[in-house]
């Protein structure tokens, strides 16, 4: 039985990530998907400017950028009843792109493959044992075992479900997603839409494509879905895909020998343009980490260094997480808080560039 330092269960921009910055570390890592790429997810499908310093080191900013895509160039914050706020977004090469997960995350998960990480997709993961090591079985009765565990498999995370570390979803929201045909002339910009049953997420992907991201409570989703349907004259048998839970509480990112990254540890607004950044940003966090206990640097002193980089990561950042979320729960409160931002447009502009502004 083959013996890996690193274990990742997950092939999403988290795990690929970790898979790809720890084979560049010349750690022996192994990457456990259970689905077969490429294959859709619901998200909003924006990646804002800090992922580009992750993806220079990973050599994938000039691929990143030859994918089908598009250029966003403004959020716009629309209350209900109409009114706006209109925050430009950084321009140039380090600007914000939105790309289907699709095709993103197939990327990501060849690259960790091209750096010398074992890819085994379609493989599920059964069950965990941790005793000099982690042993790993799967649904095919292929076992693994590694040093280190990590999980990067979402917001329903098996690992750490089978962990007992799993804690209760709250199931206050609904989402559904799907890409729709881009209306003519809708433009470059991304949309945070408040209305009275809940908030839409739009921006498009493509030259053809719009992403429409509709999250409500679960009596108000019917009301949201006829909104879009209207809207975007979307035929009513349309399928839309769907996610739950939008909100769980956090779970510390590592323990013994596991590390938790991406919504496996924290779980954020799918559709606020934030996930993606997060996923490789812990990713790569991780992978450091990791590198340093398995050449045996101090252990103890390389867990706080991730914990803390972790906490930094999301601080000052998770303002439109909560604005989301008020979206849906108090929408009318929300709708005030935009309708009362044109009286000091630079606070609005400030919270933005929080998750626009580039991590260098």
């Amino acid at each position: 039985m083959d013996l890996f330092d690193v274990a990742i269960v997950g092939g999403g921009p988290a795990g690929s990530s970790c898979a790809a910055f720890c084979a560049l570390a010349g750690l022996r890592a192994l990457v456990l998907e259970r689905e077969k790429f490429p294959r859709e997810k619901v998200c909003g499908d924006c990646l804002n400017p800090s992922c580009w310093a992750v993806f220079t080191r990973l050599d994938l900013a000039k691929r990143v950028r030859a994918l089908p895509h598009a250029k966003l160039e403004r959020v716009e914050f629309i209350a209900i009843g109409g009114r706006k706020v209109i925050v430009d977004l950084p321009s140039g090469e380090v600007c914000e792109l939105a790309i289907k997960r699709s095709l993103l995350d197939d990327l990501l998960l060849k690259r960790a493959g091209e750096l010398g990480a074992q890819i085994n997709e379609e493989t599920t993961v059964t069950a965990l044992s941790n005793s000099n090591g982690w042993k790993i079985e799967t649904a095919g009765g292929k076992n693994f075992v590694a040093q280190m565990l990590v999980a990067a498999d979402g917001r329903n995370s098996t690992v750490a479900r089978l962990c007992n570390l799993l804690p209760r979803p709250e199931r206050e929201r609904i989402a559904l997603q799907s890409h729709l045909r881009l209306p003519g002339n809708f433009g470059n910009r991304v949309v945070l839409q408040l209305l009275p049953h809940g908030y839409a997420g739009l921006s498009p992907v493509n030259d053809e494509e719009l992403n429409v991201c509709l999250v409500a409570k679960p009596r108000n989703i019917s009301a949201l879905k006829a909104w879009a349907t209207k809207r975007f004259d979307v035929l009513p048998d349309h399928t839309w895909r769907t996610i739950t839970p939008l909100t769980r509480a956090p779970i510390p990112p590592e323990r013994e020998n596991l590390f938790l990254i991406g919504d496996a540890a924290r779980v954020v607004e799918p559709f606020t343009g934030e996930g993606i950044y997060y996923a490789i940003c812990s990713g790569k966090l991780a992978a450091e980490a990791i590198a340093k206990i398995i050449r045996g640097e101090d252990r103890q002193a390389s867990l706080r260094e991730f914990v803390r980089a972790c906490g930094e990561m999301y601080r000052g950042r998770l303002w439109i997480n909560r604005l989301a979320r008020a979206g849906v729960l108090s929408p009318r409160i929300a709708s005030f808080l935009v309708r009362s931002a044109p009286l000091s447009p630079a606070i609005m502009r400030l919270l933005t560039e929080k998750i626009a502004g580039r991590d260098d």
